[in-house]
């Protein structure tokens, strides 16, 4: 596990990541990750660095929720990088050409992963490999 379980610490990360990115201070290569992904989404940037970033954000209220779509992207890119489940690489490459974007292509590429773990959340149990590639292999 990357941050323990705690739903403060974990964003505590993501806030310490971003402020030494703003102070220009060294950084874990974790640290750059997250930072690349907060710098791409300037529309989250005040929920990492502002006193609201323990809040809830809920659907209900029609909010995303950045910590989750940022924690995403990091994850998909984990995914990208170790090309696994196998195949993800090429799917993602195709979609990125495609898109003329990485981040477009990854956009399209989490709501299928935020599905996948949806459903093994919900049903308990490990996600499905071969249904995520299928629905990603769909886009």
């Amino acid at each position: 596990m990357i941050f323990g379980q705690d739903r403060h610490e974990l964003r505590k990360s993501y806030a310490d990541a971003w402020q030494k990115y703003c102070d220009k201070q060294p950084m874990s290569p974790l640290e750059t990750q997250i930072a690349a992904v907060i710098s791409e989404h300037p529309e989250y940037q005040d929920a990492v660095a502002g006193p609201e970033f323990d809040r809830d954000f809920t659907p209900e209220g029609g909010e995303t929720n950045p910590f989750l779509h940022m924690g995403l992207h990091l994850g998909l890119r984990e995914q990208v990088a170790t090309n696994r489940p196998a195949g993800i690489t090429r799917i993602f490459e195709n979609l990125a050409a495609k898109a003329r974007s990485a981040h477009v292509a990854e956009h399209q590429m989490i709501e299928c992963l935020a599905e996948a773990l949806w459903e093994a959340q919900s049903q308990n149990r490990a996600p499905d490999d071969r249904q995520y590639l299928e629905r990603l292999r769909l886009l």
